[in-house]
């Protein structure tokens, strides 16, 4: 029984250092990358709770918040509620938010925390290949902001403050146009200090 007990904490400590907890302690930094330094996001083809195929192709036109997360990662828990109010605040303007499960039980875990929390955006429960073509995720939460190209714009590993995630939604959001360029000083600045 005390072995068991023991094995129960270990896993549980575990658990918790998987996923960064803490907030960054920074003012408000948006991270979005020029243009030019953008990559394509990974495409995928996943299922979402009503078995629907889901892939980032269809959000193509859109600025899209892509979280990776889990529902024993603590931090998660925290950035759920950020994200139904930016869904609901943005959604008009073209905006979406995927959530990834990354729970190695599935539906069986993620169905009851969706209905129990009345999450609202689209659920899709993720795969070890998923995971590898977006870099290996190793820590979670982990959030990708995927810019109306379909470029990732910004990448957030742990948790980040509600303000970052707010206004890096809404400068993607309004760039003036899919394809605007950056203004020459502003992308050499950036390279300077990358």
């Amino acid at each position: 029984m005390l072995r068991l007990h023991t094995f129960a904490l270990a896993g549980s400590l575990l658990a918790l250092a998987g996923c960064s907890s803490a907030p960054k302690e920074e003012p408000l930094e948006v991270n979005i990358k020029p243009l030019a330094a953008r990559q394509a996001a990974p495409n995928f083809s996943l299922k979402d709770a009503n078995g629907a195929t889901v892939t980032p192709a269809e959000y193509k036109g859109k600025v899209v918040l892509l979280n990776f997360w889990a529902t024993w990662c603590v931090p998660c828990k925290a950035e759920i509620p950020w994200f139904q109010e930016f869904d609901a605040k943005f959604k008009d303007r073209g905006f979406a938010v995927l959530g990834v499960s990354l729970d190695e039980e599935g539906w069986g875990v993620v169905k009851p925390y969706i209905a129990e929390r009345k999450i609202t955006y689209r659920m899709l429960i993720g795969s070890e290949e998923v995971s590898t073509i977006y870099g290996g995720i190793d820590s979670l939460p982990t959030t990708f902001m995927i810019d109306k190209e379909g470029k990732i714009a910004a990448i957030h590993t742990g948790l980040v403050s509600k303000a970052t995630y707010q206004k890096e939604i809404e400068d993607l959001l309004d760039a003036k146009t899919v394809g605007s360029v950056v203004p020459a000083a502003r992308l050499f600045a950036e390279l300077r200090t990358n």
